[in-house]
C-alpha cells in the first residue's frame, strides 16, 4: 500500500481524518497515510488548524514545513521507525 502523502510503500498505513474527530470530523473524508507522516502531522498543527486550513490532501501537501518533512522522509526505509520533529506552528 502507498502512503497518500509520501508515496512510500508501506504495509500498514493510518486513516487521517482530515476534519480531526474532536472538531466533529468522525464520519468525515479521510486519507490513508504511513505512521511517521501521522504522527508529523499532529506534532506540527493543532486540531483547530488541522479542521480550518489543512483539511484536504492537496492543502496538507503543499503546507511548506509538512513539505520538508515528506521530502526528507521519501528518502527513508519503509520498514524504519521514523522519529517525527517536534517543531509546532
Amino acid at each position: 500500500m502507498q502512503c497518500q502523502l509520501c508515496e512510500r510503500e508501506i504495509e500498514q498505513l493510518t486513516v487521517h481524518h482530515l476534519i480531526p474527530k474532536q472538531k466533529k470530523g468522525t464520519h468525515g473524508p479521510t486519507i490513508e497515510i504511513c505512521s511517521a507522516c501521522h504522527r508529523q502531522i499532529h506534532t506540527l498543527f493543532d486540531n483547530k488548524r488541522l479542521a480550518t486550513e489543512l483539511n484536504t490532501l492537496g492543502k496538507l501537501q503543499s503546507e511548506p514545513q509538512l513539505q520538508k518533512f515528506i521530502a526528507w522522509v521519501k528518502k527513508q526505509k519503509p520498514d524504519k521507525r521514523v522519529k517525527v520533529h517536534r517543531h509546532k506552528t
